[in-house]
This record gives structure tokens, sequence and C-alpha cells, in this order.
């Protein structure tokens, strides 16, 4: 919910939170429904404020209960049964358990408290335009949220997606410094208007990361478990920063935690996937998260489906408006394919890539294939100097980088990989919250 919000501004802006045919007031602790208003007990009405607050996302029992009964010990039963009377006055679909975690809101959320109706609008359909994941949806959701911060400027959720969608833009399309900036002053905001907001949390990992802050991001992201130890959000960050950290096993359980979580949870593990060989389950994982770049040519190929990835990039390159970097990651790897070295290696060497870790390890493989190994070691290194430690997994078993196993250097690269990547597992294992998530643990020990 914002925060700083008079009561006089919440009257302007609207006063309720509308889903289906109701509308919850805080102010005046009212449900009504089609303008007629519903008695609730105190509790329960606090209850339903709680869940319809994090709408969409899974609230733990322990989180409610602690809300709730601040400081009294009561048992399970007493949640049970007013989750039950909850559902009998707003539906039972409304509310869905979440087994052995807790509880998610699952009608749609059309307004809140202190947001006029128009904007929230506007910030729905941009939200629904981030989920096709097109450079022409994320354009159009930019200038959405734009219009609605016009109107309501302390909209935090707003400004985090606005975030999200000027570093997509930047990483994708029209990269530019001014781009970049947009993207770290919006979430800048919203972490000034509401520090606790999961989806801001969730995507500045995007931005932590390809800025070579990748440990800073997974300290920050275990120190969140410790609070908030059954959010989605939370765990779809730990995806990308575990992978960033040379923990390929870890990043996938944390993308089975977090599905189990919310079985509509966006996570970046076809990455995961690939690097851990599993080229299937990455095309499946990147198709299923509306990917539609580089990692599904670059795994059709690995599979022996080379004239498909072939038609793939060829599709991608003449029909999209790429950025500079992804046109010249699909360019090289289709200049490789098409047996034209030379063009590969022109690309390749001019673009900027100092931001762009993850994207260094693709385009080692890439030197690899054109015969160019040290070009192809001082990729991993400066991948790793900027926050990606490539997994030795990845150098294994990758049919490309594994031709380096040659290289006495590539020897070097490896133990000091494995070293960085031993170092982030200590700091997993003291970070985790203690007895949460042992599934994870589990994978992690074997």
């Amino acid at each position: 919910m914002l925060q700083g919000f008079s009561k006089e501004n919440q009257t302007r802006s609207g006063s309720a939170y509308r889903f289906g045919s109701f509308e919850l007031q805080p102010a005046e602790r009212r449900l009504s429904r089609n303008g007629r208003e519903i008695r609730l007990q105190p509790r329960a009405f606090d209850a339903l404020l709680f869940l319809v607050r994090q709408a969409q996302h899974l609230v733990s029992k322990q989180e409610i209960m602690a809300k709730l009964w601040p400081a009294t010990h009561v048992s399970e039963a007493n949640l049970t049964n007013l989750i039950g009377d909850l559902r009998k006055t707003i539906g039972r679909n409304a509310i869905r358990t979440v087994s052995k975690h807790g509880y998610r809101f699952e009608l749609p959320v059309l307004g809140e408290p202190g947001v006029r109706s128009s904007a929230y609008e506007k910030y729905l359909r941009a939200k629904d335009l981030v989920a096709q994941r097109s450079l022409e949806a994320m354009y159009t959701a930019r200038d959405l949220y734009w219009i609605t911060l016009a109107e309501e400027p302390e909209f935090a959720s707003a400004w985090a997606w606005l975030g999200r969608c000027c570093w997509f833009i930047n990483k994708f399309g029209s990269s530019s410094p001014e781009m970049d900036e947009l993207a770290r002053v919006s979430f800048e905001r919203a972490f000034a208007l509401d520090a606790d907001l999961a989806v801001a949390h969730q995507f500045y990992t995007f931005l932590e990361v390809d800025t070579g802050r990748a440990a800073q991001a997974m300290h920050r992201l275990l120190k969140r478990l410790h609070h908030h130890p059954s959010e989605p959000e939370t765990f779809a960050g730990l995806v990308q920063v575990f992978r960033f950290r040379g923990l390929l096993e870890r990043s996938i359980e944390a993308h089975r935690i977090g599905i189990d979580l919310d079985p509509k949870l966006r996570t970046s593990v076809a990455h995961s996937y690939f690097q851990t060989g599993n080229y299937s389950a990455a095309i499946e994982a990147y198709s299923a998260g509306g990917g539609g770049y580089y990692l599904d040519a670059a795994a059709w190929e690995a599979l022996g489906e080379k004239k498909r990835a072939i038609e793939l990039l060829h599709e991608r390159l003449g029909g999209m408006s790429l950025s500079v970097l992804m046109s010249t990651l699909l360019g090289s790897l289709l200049a490789i394919l098409e047996d034209k070295p030379d063009r590969a290696l022109r690309l390749m060497e001019s673009v900027d890539t100092r931001n762009e870790p993850e994207i260094r390890v693709y385009f080692a493989r890439h030197y690899v294939r054109v015969g160019d190994a040290p070009g192809a070691i001082r990729c991993l290194e400066h991948a790793a100097q900027n926050g990606f430690v490539c997994s030795q997994v990845t150098m294994r078993t990758d049919p490309w980088l594994s031709a380096l196993s040659r290289q006495r250097s590539f020897k070097a690269f490896i133990a000091k990989a494995e070293v960085m990547a031993d170092s982030a597992e200590r700091t997993v294992r003291s970070e985790f919250p203690r007895g949460m998530a042992g599934s994870i643990a589990k994978t992690a020990r074997n």
C-alpha cells in the first residue's frame, strides 16, 4: 500500500480497494458489495485487508498470524476457521490455499486507496503489456507508466514496474545512458516510497547483476527471506543471482521453490538449464517465459538442430527491433552457424559488454567456435570480474566451452572459479534462514 497519504488525499484519489463487486475501505474499516455494507468481525477485516494488500502474492500463515495475533499464541485452527468465514463472505475461490505455505488472494484488484481509478486502470494495462515481453509492448507499457505517475507520483509499484520496463528496453531495445539512468532512478523512487515492496526487490536484481553486483544482490535477497520466507519474487531473484555466483543447482532449486509458491511465477531458469547442459528444459522454460531472442536458438543448435537455429536467428534479426548488443549476440551466433567466423569476430569486437557479464559467457562460447581460445578465456575472466562466475559444470560440459580444456590458462581459470563458487556457497549456508527450504539445502549438499 502507498505510504504517506493523508485521509484527504485518499478521498480525493479513491478510498477503497476494488475487487469483483466488492469495495474494501481501510480508513472506514468497511466492506461493501454493490454498495451494500457487509459486517465483518474486526480480526476477519484485518485478515482480508492484509491479503488484499498483497493480492496475487502468497502470504504465509506465519505472517498472517503474527499480524492478527501479535502477542498471543494461537493454533493454526484459528486462522483456518477465519479464512473459511471470509470465503463464505467473498466467495470460495477468492482465497486460495497454497499447501504447506499459506494463502493467496486470487481476485484481481482493480483499484487501491490513494490512487485514482483512471491511473490504476493504466497501471493494470501496462502490467498486461509487460507480460508479453516484446519490445513494442514494453515501449507502450513504459509510456503508460509515465502517464500513471504523472497522475499519481507516489505510486510505488508503478515506479518499480517503470524501472523494469526501462531496464528491459535498455537491454533488448534502444540502449542509451538516459534509459539506464531512468531505470536506476525509478527503482530508487520505488524504494523511497516503499522499502519493502516485493516487485521492486525482484526487478532491481536485474539491474544489480548486470552491473557487477551479484554478490550484493544475493546478500539482500537472502536477508529478505528472513522476513518473507514464502515470497516467490525473492526466489525468482535468487534464480538469477545463484547462477551468477556459479551455483547452478541452487538456482534451479530456487526456481522450483518459487514455482511451488506461485505457479505463475516467471524466472530466468532457462539460462540455468542451458548452462547445465539440459537444453530441452532450457527451450521449454524459455518458451514458457516468453523468451524469443538468443537462448532457444543456441539450445536447438546444441541439440543438433542447426537448421532450426539458423531459421530462428534469421527471423529475429530480420523482423525485430533489437539493441546493438542483442543484434550482435544473435548475429555472431548466426555467422558462426553459417561458417562466417570473420564476421562473427568483427561483430563481437565492435560491441561494449561491460555491463553484460552473462552475455560475455555466451560470447566466450562463440570465440571458441571461431578458433580464438585466448579471446574466450578473456571473456570468461571479464565476466567473473563483473560478478558472473561461470560454473565448472558449464565449462566442463558445454560442447563449445569444453574445447578449452587443453588450454593451461583455462585450467587455472576453472580453479579460480571453483574457489569463487565455494565462497558463494559458504555465504549461502551462513545466511540462508535456518530451518527453511530444506530441499534447496539438500540439493546443494548433493
